[in-house]
């Protein structure tokens, strides 16, 4: 393949495959081989650099497990979710992250991989079966909009061989960067996706809608980082809200599925219940006996690590028995709130698991059980199935958010007042997270002033305090809070008044501090986006050359490196 993208050359030489990569690590062919079993056929782009371990780890991922309900003609859907063995990231995979809400931001510890995976009868070939897998790889966690580029891609595949793919490689390339808030137009060997990128200064919703007045001929994405909550969950409605808790303290999970269809759906969306909060625990929609982590996970020599992990192999019955919570799905959901409902949930010793659908689990939960939920699924049962979804997905954004609310506004006690922020100091920094202290709040702050939901709050705090997705969430606060900070900082170098009068009061260290703080932000801001604040501050450091002494500007000019500035 020899097609490059049309974004910015360097030195005039066009870099491979860059609009390509910012989308798409690769795609990858995956066959099976009577002699030799999985196999990578071909990598699209070639040059598309996967570790060894990578390759092996696609190779199994790509196939539904031996023992699962895959029989006969076939076409599946899935993902799954692998570490990486580079932390690198591309430039505009770092500016999505910063731009997107936490929830959707890159891990470069992780690859998704997008399969469609096809099995056919075919009399020819020894075993009796041709079968063969289209995986795509990516770091962008947009899970809806590259399972349609799968699917797209797929259709046209299995009838043009690889020349689809090289063709589907090529429109990526051309591809705008995946930048958040705007509506972006993807062609697609002949289709048009149509999909928006949430932002961060988004209101929290469900569903970002494309625009209205695209034709019928696109392929226009309701949402393009979850699937269907409540189709995905009904097997478990009546444990939901546990389920809910179980999530959002980052409690170990096993979820034992029919199919890598049903594991990796039900996996993702019961990480989307915490919705907008990010979930930081790792999760795995399929995980097989042929992992590389494979050994780590099902260890029994302590206890089990903070994963959720998809499963369909009956090996894992009795390898993840020491799970503390394990949810065993049938071979097809009810569909049926009234029958979804006796879906039983078992206190068990982690000794022997029955083979009936259900939630195994002795979790005891914090809060009671919020019976207008169910009534509000009960009266509506009968309408449009994105309905029942979007009563699910409203209950679980409200109580999150009830959940976040009390957080949020101890946090912002933590941050300095802006009068204290002054040009002479450094950017200042918030006070430290005191976690008693925030229990105190609860009274006056606790989430019963917006939610209905009664319990034992504060003990579900005091849980998830000590769980990664606090500590994920409090750093990247953090991160926010010092952004935020540096800014206010800024605003208060470009705005503050220096005169001779107001400097006169101040020691000459002071002045120096100063004129190396203006000198340090000029030399970081970016020469295009903050060209606007460069010359304002420039203005600033040229009034307090003028507005001291001679001796002292000669000193600032000579010793500080800033003639070249100055001019």
């Amino acid at each position: 393949m020899t097609a490059v993208s049309e974004n910015e050359t360097v030195d005039g030489v066009v870099p491979p495959w860059d609009g390509f990569r910012q989308w798409v690590h690769c795609i990858c062919v995956v066959t099976f081989d009577l002699e030799i079993g999985q196999a990578i056929e071909v990598v699209y782009p070639g040059d598309a650099y996967l570790s060894s371990v990578e390759k092996t780890n696609i190779c199994y991922l790509a196939f539904p497990d031996s023992n699962s309900c895959c029989t006969g003609e076939s076409d599946m859907n899935f993902h799954f979710r692998i570490r990486r063995s580079s932390l690198k990231l591309q430039e505009s995979q770092q500016a999505y992250s910063e731009r997107v809400p936490n929830c959707i931001e890159v891990d470069p510890l992780y690859y998704y991989g997008f399969v469609h995976f096809r099995q056919r009868k075919d009399p020819t070939i020894p075993r009796g079966y041709y079968q063969k897998s289209l995986v795509l790889l990516t770091v962008l966690p947009l899970v809806q909009l590259f399972s349609e580029v799968v699917e797209t891609v797929v259709q046209s595949f299995f009838d043009m061989g690889e020349a689809a793919i090289e063709a589907a490689c090529h429109h990526i390339d051309q591809w705008p960067p995946p930048l958040p808030g705007k509506l972006l137009s993807l062609p697609l060997i002949g289709t048009l996706l149509h999909a928006r990128i949430p932002c961060r200064s988004d209101v929290p919703q469900r569903s970002i809608y494309s625009d209205n007045s695209v034709l019928e001929s696109i392929t226009a994405l309701h949402t393009i980082y979850e699937y269907d909550i409540y189709q995905n969950l009904i097997c478990a409605i009546n444990h939901i809200q546990l389920l809910w808790e179980l999530i959002l303290l980052g409690e170990p999970l096993v979820v034992m599925g029919p199919s890598p269809a049903a594991c990796s759906q039900i996996v993702h969306s019961l990480i989307s219940l915490t919705w907008p909060l990010r979930y930081f625990n790792d999760y795995r929609p399929f995980f097989t006996i042929h992992d590389s982590e494979f050994k780590e996970y099902t260890s029994k020599s302590g206890p089990p690590p903070n994963v959720i992990l998809g499963v369909t192999n009956p090996f894992f019955t009795k390898t993840l028995q020491h799970y503390p919570h394990i949810l065993r799905v049938g071979d097809a959901n009810t569909g049926n709130i009234a029958d979804a409902g006796k879906t039983f949930r078992k206190a068990w010793d982690g000794r022997t698991l029955d083979t009936k659908p259900g939630l195994y689990s002795q979790y005891r939960s914090f809060l009671t059980r919020d019976k207008s939920l169910y009534k509000k699924l009960s009266k509506s049962s009968n309408q449009n199935p994105e309905v029942l979804n979007s009563i699910l997905c409203r209950h679980f954004l409200e109580i999150t958010q009830s959940f976040m609310i009390p957080l949020e506004r101890y946090l912002s006690s933590l941050m300095p007042l802006k009068k204290h922020i002054s040009p002479f100091k450094s950017v200042p920094q918030a006070r430290p997270f005191d976690s008693e202290e925030f229990l105190k709040t609860l009274t006056d702050n606790g989430p019963s002033l917006t939610c209905g939901v009664q319990g034992d709050w504060a003990g579900l705090y005091r849980r998830f305090l000590t769980s990664a997705n606090f500590e994920g969430w409090l750093r990247s606060r953090l991160n926010d809070v010092d952004r935020q900070l540096r800014t206010i900082h800024l605003d208060v170098l470009c705005s503050t008044e220096f005169s001779k009068d107001s400097l006169s009061s101040r020691h000459e260290v002071e002045i120096v501090d100063l004129v190396l703080k203006i000198r340090d932000r000029m030399v970081e801001m970016d020469p295009i986006t903050q060209a606007e604040k460069r010359v304002q501050l420039q203005a600033q450091l040229s009034k307090v050359l003028t507005s001291v002494d001679d001796e002292l500007k000669s000193l600032l000019l000579s010793n500080c490196g800033l003639r070249d500035t100055v001019e």
